[in-house]
């Protein structure tokens, strides 16, 4: 009886001390579509927390030159206003024949009110008459953890659609054919994604990251 009621509670602190050290990271976002992408692909013993869940409610200055710029700019602000270890993301789409359009502004490319519908239509409607239809998609991730700062980069290669095509992803993803594929990344499966995109490879070198720490 003694062994049993022994391990029963050998049993009961596992759990407990599995439920005390997870891990719960700030990831600067209200996006659930981008919650869902990352937490899929990190440990179990990682929890992502979004802005809303800490409160915040204000609109986080992206004002930054450069995507990485703005990355830093968002997860400084929460760590700097809320303590939290953190990380935010930023990503942008570039378009060769656009000088990398829209790149940084690829979220308001077609206004402050960031329509993604209007964004894409945008961007095709400069593309008519190009020929060079060759685009990039790449995410930056800033992690800040105690007072230290570590950037992740995932970049896939591509081609922009004459037409949207597909249900699934979000942003560009109805006109953007990542190389080696037929279909966009809106009629790619979610699992499929998760292992080619800009995203899947910045969080791979997160994740590895994390695990190392």
């Amino acid at each position: 009886m003694l062994e049993v009621l022994l391990y029963g509670a050998l049993l009961f602190y596992n759990k407990n001390k599995s439920l005390h050290t997870m891990k719960k990271l700030v990831f600067a976002t209200n996006n659930p579509h981008k919650i869902k992408e990352v937490q899929a692909m990190l440990p179990q013993d990682i929890q992502l927390v979004s802005l809303e869940a800490i409160g915040c409610q204000e609109e986080i200055p992206e004002t930054a030159d450069t995507i990485e710029d703005n990355a830093i700019l968002k997860a400084k602000y929460i760590k700097d206003n809320y303590g939290y270890d953190v990380f935010a993301d930023d990503t942008g789409l570039e378009i060769e024949a656009l000088n990398n359009e829209p790149g940084v502004r690829s979220a308001r490319y077609a206004g402050e009110h960031k329509n993604s519908l209007e964004n894409m239509q945008l961007v095709l409607q400069k593309m008519k008459k190009q020929t060079n239809r060759k685009a990039r998609f790449k995410t930056i991730f800033a992690l800040y953890i105690g007072k230290k700062l570590h950037l992740f980069e995932g970049i896939v290669q591509g081609f922009i659609s004459q037409n949207p095509k597909g249900e699934n992803g979000f942003g560009y993803d109805p006109i953007f054919i990542p190389n080696g594929y037929e279909q966009t990344f809106a009629e790619i499966s979610c699992q499929e994604k998760n292992t080619i995109s800009h995203r899947a490879k910045a969080t791979q070198q997160l994740v590895t990251f994390l695990k190392q720490f």
